[in-house]
């Protein structure tokens, strides 16, 4: 409790505690990131279905974004049209890949998922007159979002009252809603059924449960959910494109934080995505320190050499699963237990 008191008041107050475009952008994709692997863990940890499609769903939002903003303008009505055409074009592929592939079983569905979410990337890739192919979509934002608006002349403690700061909170309390529905969502009866699906879909189906229209139900919130964080993203970086979105690697940091928070417990995508993405940002100028002081001792000072960064990420992923098997979250859960 206290972590996670922690992490979202620094999250609340970074603009005014970490000063700065970069620790800025860092708050930002943390929050993104927290509602993205929460949702990726509604279907994982608290269903116990295996999906690679999730970045398809979570690009499907940023392009929503993206193209209607580049090609009807930055208004507010540009937004809610991109975001509308987003949320209905992803329940649908949520319910036909829900509808025709739940009814088979774990590495099945993960290959099918799989397959559609490559295909989706291929076909924004390639079809550059619309989605600008590799290079992606830049795009305006409405003018309350811009960094030139100000709201108030004057800076409050220091910081600016501009566009970047109102989008920053925008995507702040969005993310918190949305984290707070899905903590709704898992802790109700429906989230109960889910749980029971997870650990016997045979007793579950005994019970009376229909086993499909959960996991299909649970499908289409969980794509609406990465839907809505891609949407943010979007807002965010003001640029839609392949590898910020639909990229597989987005797809591998997802398990890796659902794995290091803790499956099966929302908790964990705070913790998970707090230490993830502050590790892919600084871990590099730190390891740069740590050689700049050790070049006496030439060894050390090349094991730390910033070059060798993803290695020492790996290591630490290596070192976290075997220290939390459970998660930091689920261990942290244990010991209170114990």
């Amino acid at each position: 409790a206290l972590a996670l008191l922690a992490i979202v008041a620094a999250l609340a107050l970074a603009p005014f505690l970490f000063p700065g475009a970069r620790a800025l952008n860092v708050a930002a994709t943390i929050c993104v990131f927290v509602v993205l692997v929460a949702s990726y863990d509604l279907l994982l940890g608290y269903t116990g279905i295996v999906s690679f499609a999730h970045t398809m769903f979570y690009g499907i939002g940023a392009y929503g974004i993206g193209l209607t903003l580049h090609s009807v303008g930055p208004t507010w009505g540009a937004v809610f049209m991109g975001l509308t055409i987003a949320l209905m074009l992803s329940l649908a592929l949520a319910l036909v890949i829900g509808l025709f592939s739940l009814r088979v079983k774990a590495i099945f569905y993960a290959m099918i998922t799989l397959a559609v979410a490559s295909a989706f990337a291929i076909l924004a890739s390639q079809l550059s007159d619309f989605t600008g192919g590799e290079d992606g979509r830049t795009f305006g934002v409405p003018e309350l979002l811009r960094p030139g608006f100000r709201l108030v002349e004057n800076e409050i403690f220091g910081t600016a009252i501009n566009g970047k700061l109102i989008t920053y909170y925008l995507v702040f309390f969005s993310a918190l809603a949305l984290f707070l529905l899905l903590l709704r969502v898992v802790n109700s009866p429906f989230g109960r059924v889910l749980q029971a699906i997870r650990e016997n879909d045979f007793r579950a189906e005994a019970l009376g449960y229909r086993t499909v229209v959960y996991r299909t139900l649970a499908n289409c919130l969980s794509a609406v959910v990465a839907t809505l964080a891609g949407a943010l993203m979007a807002l965010w970086l003001r640029y839609a494109g392949p590898q910020t979105t639909l990229a597989f690697t987005i797809m591998m940091d997802i398990l890796l934080i659902v794995v290091i928070g803790g499956m099966g417990t929302l908790y964990g995508a705070v913790v998970g995505a707090a230490l993830f993405i502050l590790a892919q940002n600084y871990l590099q100028a730190l390891m740069k320190q740590g050689s700049d002081a050790l070049v006496a001792v030439p060894l050390l000072a090349n094991l730390l050499h910033p070059d060798r960064w993803l290695l020492w990420l790996g290591v630490l992923f290596v070192l976290s699963v075997y220290f939390f098997p459970t998660g930091i979250v689920g261990k942290l859960r244990n010991l209170k237990r114990s």
